[in-house]
């Protein structure tokens, strides 16, 4: 990560806080000489960026691979990613940097080393004795492709095959290439004037090192002897091979072809198959052969002491088998098992007891990689019970379409989600232990609860608990259930705003002190929910629909002339913009015959039973209107202290309480303004640069998608990047352009006009023309009076201007500390309360939390508002503009997030051209700048979001959470906490061979492969056969680490005085890696001299 603008960072170190980039008229204000006084400790060198974990499911995987001994599995994936797993808490990820796919993975087992073989041909070396996995060795094959690798167990000698059926051996200690190689014209007879194709498999003989397996894709197998250089005994068949595998006892050996079968031959019988079957074929009377089925892409032949041996293939179900899942067979004796798999199979792996290939098996669990899920199955348990996977990998169950990510949450808050949570969890997994247990927890420096929510494509809400670098699911919500489902397409009403997924989650608001959840869903729906311990059945769903129209009076507004006029401000809830019933009206049209006042969604009218956890208080609709459908949410804020929730899109804004259960203010966006329109509002052709955009999305196409597209349902991986589902609607793009969207919402107690003297409940309203208007709320006593007397809503009359869509408001007290928007304490609502009326309505008064004493009169507050292009802060009550900044003149910020770092706060800002910043507030200098990725889709856009304590995260793939800290105290400690992939294992003891099989040749044979394949025997290979590449490898490891070098040295630049001592500290990194990776070269030295001397009779 390169840093830039250093200059600029500098300037703002140097500049008196107060002159930061401050507006000069401002300043001149007597309002503004407080601002001097508030002391800012954030500094730049409190800041660093550096990527910390990666969770979910590997995106797009293409290998697999396992350590028996260090119980470690690993995963490649298509675009050069390789993930490791240890127990549950232990993950790493690391990149291959050219991107290439991974095609094969090899453990050197219990070595705390990795090979991957990649699709551009070449050939790593991974150490895995380092936190952060690094490459010691690159190997880069020139003239042939790589088709398949095999490394024997305690070997140093790698066989690599290739597509022109070429064998070459590289020594996985120095990463070269041996002299010694098998050609494919000697491996095959010399008669034979086909090629055999490229090599499928590669393996030695469990019983003689000396004997190697050789598979050709045409069909031919051969058995090299590599002491007297030719082929012993060669196999061929006339269907193609797609893997082999051998018997334990090295006398027989079992083949998967492209036509559905399995041949078994012994190694002394090349003529034929000792056995053929077709475990999927209908055997047809009269002797004949069964019909084909599809290939078996992979057999595995595994023994057991005590009964019959396992053969496990995927693949090689019957061609009439259309439409069935992809399934894993499991035969065993006379028993086959079918086992069906919820996505297509890429890989798997037999997991056994013995790290030797000579020895009985002993299978336990086969580990099975699918698209997109990995399973686990108990081979010991009858019926193969699969394990519960302890990863994190279901967050693309269904597709996420919005996230956000709380830090320093309430403590008592993941002890009640997760104690809901746990009633959900399926039921009938394996009751053993999960196998994949290796590694070691990091250390937990960080104490502080952190909770991660996402929202999906199927309406569905999941809570996670992301403290301390770990990811566990908590809770699931189903927010889809309140509503009734079409059975099939040509019942659904003709109300669908979308094609599919409508009750897919946009826009999540979450009071966490109160727990009092709030959802925009596609459908222009919004839910409101309660947490609650105990289960409760409604009767009836409480429901509201609200008409939200926008209105200019010209030629371009559709039906303009027929629509009823809107409420005026002021009023309070005002009955024609409510149909207040417990089930959607059935007006479907209106008087010419156009759709009108039908919601999208129909809501059950039948009772819904409801489990602890989270509870409807409030469905909400957004209707039809004149044959104009519903504009999607682009807004959301829930307040418990008020009891309000109020939402906007490209129409207007609606404000509802929850408790009343009435519509207060329902208002087109011009409304908002009264006289005070500073558009004269005539539709405007789009700007050139890029549309006015709810959320600041929309050039991400080069501002080829219109408002309406950035709305439509995010789900998963969309090729153009642009939502462009079919709309019904009536309306041009051109008028669409003109409209003005609620882009920010924020409830605070604050001073709403310049005159105030004291500050009082408001809502600020931001919009994508740059508007804030902030509405005064004027609320009713607490206890039953809050129930009773309606809530008054009235426009201020004050209005600020900012250049860009408004993103973020947030407001700091006379100190400097963030003042948090009023919020009621969560209590159990369904559970009357035993405490007497005066402590009930103190306790439902809204109370605003300030970290500073109480506000007396003559104290101000500041609001700090951030845009697209700016971010303003403004002193209250006299509303001067104190402070300034242009974050961005040439791109937009797509998130802006006023969080808490070092008993501080700042502005963090992601743009869209890859930027990430950081300002102090509340001067807005400069602390931090630094290119972190280009805004490459509109996954990124819509999950990108900071939290407190310098955590922020976003979707890195459909399948994947990335999480980032831009703390420099996160970073250092960073190192500490990932966990260690490699721990110090004793390999187990070789199996015991009788004192007579030695002496009269049975059992296993050793080989010098030194004395075969060393330099003195071999030769050198040919230079421009492979190049080698020496890896980064412990240098990576520090980049990775805690202090990457590229910010070390950028910071170092900044603080000079440090300067010496970063450095040293740096050295001394690196050479600890580079000696990590020297001792990791000895120990592979020594494994080979000590199995070299041994005798026969020592094995």
């Amino acid at each position: 990560m390169r840093k830039f603008n250093i200059r600029k960072v500098l300037d703002g170190l140097t500049a008196v806080s107060s002159a930061a980039s401050a507006s000069s008229a401002a300043q001149q204000q007597q309002a503004g000489n407080r601002e001097t006084e508030i002391q800012e400790t954030l500094q730049s060198e409190h800041f660093q960026l550096c990527k910390t974990v990666r969770h979910g499911f590997p995106y797009q995987p293409s290998a697999l691979a396992f350590d028996p001994v260090q119980k470690i599995l690993a995963i490649g994936t298509q675009t050069g990613a390789l993930r490791l797993f240890g127990r549950p808490g232990v993950e790493c990820y690391c990149q291959h940097d050219s991107g290439a796919a991974v095609i094969q993975l090899q453990f050197l087992i219990n070595e705390g080393a990795l090979v991957s073989a990649l699709a551009d041909d070449t050939l790593h070396l991974w150490n895995l004795r380092q936190k952060r996995p690094a490459i010691l060795h690159s190997l880069k094959f020139n003239r042939e492709r790589i088709t398949f690798c095999h490394l024997p167990f305690q070997s140093k000698w790698l066989y690599v095959g290739t597509e022109r059926g070429n064998i070459h051996i590289v020594n996985v200690e120095s990463f070269t290439l041996s002299g010694y190689v098998i050609m494919w014209n000697k491996a095959i007879e010399l008669s034979s004037k086909s090629h055999p194709g490229p090599v499928v498999h590669i393996s030695d003989n469990p019983m003689d090192e000396g004997k190697l397996l050789i598979g050709f894709e045409s069909g031919t197998v051969v058995l090299w002897d590599l002491k007297s250089k030719k082929a012993d005994y060669r196999y061929t068949h006339d269907e193609a091979i797609h893997s082999v595998a051998w018997h334990h006892e090295g006398k027989q050996f079992i083949c998967s072809h492209s036509d559905g079968t399995l041949t078994i031959w012994n190694v002394k019988s090349p003529t034929k198959p000792f056995q053929t079957i077709t475990p999927h074929g209908k055997q047809l009377k009269d002797g004949k052969k069964p019909e084909p089925c599809k290939p078996i892409l992979k057999v595995e032949y595994k023994t057991t002491r005590a009964g019959e041996p396992f053969i496990i293939l995927s693949g090689g179900l019957s061609y009439d088998t259309v439409g069935r899942r992809p399934c894993l067979t499991v035969m065993h004796g006379k028993s086959t098992a079918v086992l069906e798999m919820d996505y297509s199979i890429v890989d798997f792996l037999t997991l056994c007891e013995t790290p030797y290939p000579n020895d009985f098996q002993e299978p336990y669990a086969v580990v099975v990689l699918l698209e997109k899920d990995l399973v686990l199955i108990d081979l010991a348990q009858n019926g193969y019970p699969i394990f519960e996977n302890p990863y994190p990998l279901t967050i693309h169950e269904s597709p996420v379409t919005c996230c956000e990510y709380f830090a320093d949450c309430p403590v008592d808050l993941i002890p009640a989600l997760y104690s809901v949570g746990a009633r959900q969890k399926r039921q009938g997994y394996s009751k053993k232990e999960w196998p994949i247990s290796g590694g070691n927890w990091g250390l937990i420096t960080q104490s502080y609860p952190e909770i991660i929510i996402t929202g999906h494509a199927d309406g569905s809400i999941k809570f996670w608990d992301a403290s301390a670098i770990t990811l566990q699911v908590l809770y699931k919500l189903k927010t889809a259930k309140v509503f009734e489902k079409s059975r099939n397409k040509d019942d659904r009403p003709n109300t669908d705003i979308v094609d599919e997924d409508p009750y897919a989650i946009q826009i999540i608001s979450w009071c966490p002190e109160s727990r009092m959840l709030c959802i925009a869903g596609v459908s222009a729906h919004v839910i409101i929910y309660r947490f609650s311990k105990q289960e409760v059945t409604t009767e009836i769903i409480p429901m509201l629909e609200v008409r939200l129209l926008y209105e200019i009076n010209d030629t371009e507004s559709p039906d303009g002339e027929q629509v009823p006029p809107l409420p005026t401000p002021g009023t309070g809830s005002n009955p024609q913009s409510i149909v207040p019933q417990s089930h959607p009206s059935t007006s479907s049209s209106s008087s010419d015959g156009l759709r009108d006042n039908v919601p999208c969604l129909k809501v059950k009218n039948s009772p819904l039973k409801q489990s602890p956890g989270y509870q409807i208080e409030l469905v909400i609709q957004l209707v039809w209107v004149s044959g104009e459908p519903p504009q999607q949410i682009t807004s959301l804020a829930v307040n418990s202290a008020y009891g309000l929730v109020v939402f906007g899109n490209c129409n207007g804004i609606a404000m509802v309480d929850y408790l009343q259960k009435t519509v207060l203010l329902n208002l087109g966006t011009i409304e908002l303004y009264g006289s005070n329109d500073p558009y004269r509002r005539e539709p405007r052709s789009p700007r050139k640069s890029r549309q006015p955009s709810g959320a600041g999305l929309c050039d991400i196409n080069e501002g080829t998608t219109v408002p309406e597209d950035r709305c439509k349902s995010p789900t998963s991986d969309v090729k153009d990047n642009s939502f462009s589902r079919s709309r019904s609607s009536s309306v041009t793009s051109i008028d669409k352009e003109s409209r003005e969207a609620i882009s920010a919402l924020h409830f605070c107690e604050t001073f709403t006009r310049k005159n105030d003297t004291s500050p009082s409940p408001c809502l600020w309203v931001g919009t994508t023309l740059g508007t804030v208007l902030v509405i005064v709320l004027n609320l009713p006593p607490g206890g039953e009076q809050r129930l009773l007397q309606p809530v008054i809503v009235s426009p201020s009359g004050t209005i600020l201007r900012l250049k860009g869509a408004i993103l973020r408001m947030a407001f700091l007290d006379t100190t400097g500390s963030l003042v948090p928007p009023a919020h009621e304490p969560w209590r159990e609502h369904n559970v009357p309360e035993d405490k007497d009326e005066k402590d009930k309505s103190k306790k439902r008064r809204p109370v605003s939390v300030s970290p500073s004493s109480s506000q007396e009169i003559s104290e101000n507050q500041y609001a700090v508002i951030c845009s697209e292009k700016q971010a303003k802060v403004i002193s209250l009550p006299s509303q001067n503009c104190i402070y300034k900044q242009n974050i961005t003149e040439t791109s937009f910020v797509l998130r802006g997030d006023i969080v808490s770092l070092s008993n501080s706060i700042c502005l963090a800002c992601f743009c869209a051209n890859g930027h990430i910043m950081t300002f102090s507030l509340p001067s807005l200098r400069p602390l931090l700048d630094v290119y972190y990725l280009p805004l490459t889709n509109m996954r990124i856009a819509r999950t990108f979001c900071f939290t407190n304590n310098g955590q922020a995260l976003y979707l890195v793939s459909p399948t994947e959470i990335q999480r980032l800290t831009y703390s420099q105290e996160t970073c250092e400690n960073l190192q500490e906490m990932l966990g260690e992939l490699f721990t110090p294992v004793e390999t187990p003891e070789a199996p015991n061979r009788g004192f007579f099989k030695g002496l009269f040749g049975g059992g296993a044979q050793s080989l010098d492969r030194e004395e075969l394949f060393g330099e003195s025997a071999a030769g050198k290979a040919s230079r421009s056969l492979a190049q080698h590449i020496p890896g980064p490898g412990g240098i990576e490891g520090v980049k990775g680490a805690a202090s990457g070098v590229v910010g070390e040295l950028a910071r170092a630049r900044l603080a000079l005085d440090e300067r010496g001592q970063k450095l040293g500290e740096l050295e001394e990194k690196t050479a600890a890696m580079l000696y990590s990776a020297d001792s990791f070269s000895k120990h592979a030295h020594e494994m080979m001299l000590k199995y070299k001397d041994k005798k026969w009779y020592q094995f």
